[in-house]
């Protein structure tokens, strides 16, 4: 591997990007800030100071730079599909904070821009390298929980009125989706590279009196905060998705599965297998926060910088990140089929993305 030291530039400094300036602190050897920008000069004025990261006025102060390698875009989905398309332009490889757009023409958008430049494209959907994940994919790799017989994921959070007060928050036109595009999707990604994609989908999915619309008032979001769905696999498994967050005060997330040789829970970044024979095996930590309550950023920054030391060493081996544009359209391709089984009251096939 030839290793370098990478010139990237960090466009969107929301609430999203406290945990990556803290990696791009981490790795410090590996990385060097060209600049963050913000169309907000109070916002970049105050990332600059929390996490001593230059910051720039300009967008094509970046995109213009030669010597810039990769763009770190955490802006809201609804930009994401022209921003990459503007990356790409200007030869610069992407790591993108999910999801990849707002609209499933968006999201095939990005990754085609990309593919089509020849470029890398690295989606931040952290949860694939917590290291419950990976030693439970390492043991259904192995076959050790058998023929799988049946799943259920549960994501019950909370999110208070605070956080729906931000402009766009909850609404399609600016995040794409509620609970699934935005929250879930990271259980339903880690769930998706475990056992795959269904082969059929049916679903409701509603917005909850909680955040309905005031006509009063004029706020409300217009989508789902409330999902229950079922999956068939075409190896006869079958699936249930749960996911809201109207559940106070938050709860960890769990990923559920049992097969002909045991089951396994992952409960959070907990695992607990326990197969027929006997052998029980744990990994993984306790912390039960991660962000399921009333503060989304109640999580530890490792693992995205996890994220992040794989994109860069994906640049620096010619390969592909482990969630690139096309592992995360899979992902998109679940919640778009949940969301279209709830509109059409019918079971949907998932297909390919």
């Amino acid at each position: 591997m030839n290793a370098q030291r990478r010139r990237i530039g960090v466009v969107g400094l929301g609430m999203a990007s406290a945990p990556h300036a803290q990696s791009l602190v981490d790795l410090a050897d590996r990385v060097e800030v060209a600049g963050c920008f913000s169309p907000s000069a109070e916002r970049r004025a105050a990332f600059a100071a929390r996490h001593g990261l230059p910051a720039v006025d300009r967008l094509e102060a970046l995109l213009d730079d030669p010597a810039l390698s990769a763009v770190l875009l955490l802006t809201p989905p609804d930009s994401h599909a022209d921003l990459v398309a503007r990356c790409a332009a200007a030869g610069k490889h992407v790591l993108l904070e999910k999801p990849l757009d707002a609209t499933p023409e968006g999201a095939r958008s990005v990754v085609s821009a990309m593919e089509g430049a020849g470029l890398t494209l690295g989606v931040v959907l952290q949860h694939r390298f917590r290291a419950s994940v990976e030693r439970l994919a390492a043991l259904m790799r192995d076959g050790a929980l058998g023929r799988p017989l049946t799943a259920a994921v549960s994501v019950r959070w909370w999110r208070d009125a605070a956080y729906y007060a931000q402009p766009g928050r909850g609404r399609k036109a600016r995040d794409g989706g509620g609970v699934l595009l935005t929250q879930a999707i990271h259980t339903l990604d880690a769930f998706v590279s475990l056992a795959g994609l269904p082969d059929r989908v049916v679903g409701f999915a509603a917005t909850s009196v909680l955040r309905g619309a005031d006509t009063d008032r004029d706020v409300g979001m217009d989508t789902e905060d409330v999902v229950a769905a079922a999956l068939r696999y075409d190896n006869g498994m079958l699936a249930t998705v749960n996911a809201t967050t109207a559940a106070f005060p938050g709860y960890p997330e769990r990923i559920e599965i049992a097969g002909t040789g045991g089951s396994a829970l992952l409960c959070g970044d907990r695992l607990e297998v326990q197969l027929i024979g006997g052998e029980r095996i744990a990994a993984g930590a306790d912390d039960a926060t991660l962000g399921g309550g009333a503060d989304p950023m109640a999580f530890s920054h490792q693992h995205h910088r996890a994220v992040l030391c794989d994109f860069l060493d994906a640049l620096d081996e010619g390969r592909r990140p482990r969630v690139d544009g096309r592992e995360a359209l899979k992902v998109h391709r679940l919640i778009e089929a949940i969301l279209e089984a709830s509109g059409s009251g019918v079971g949907v096939d998932v297909g390919v993305s």
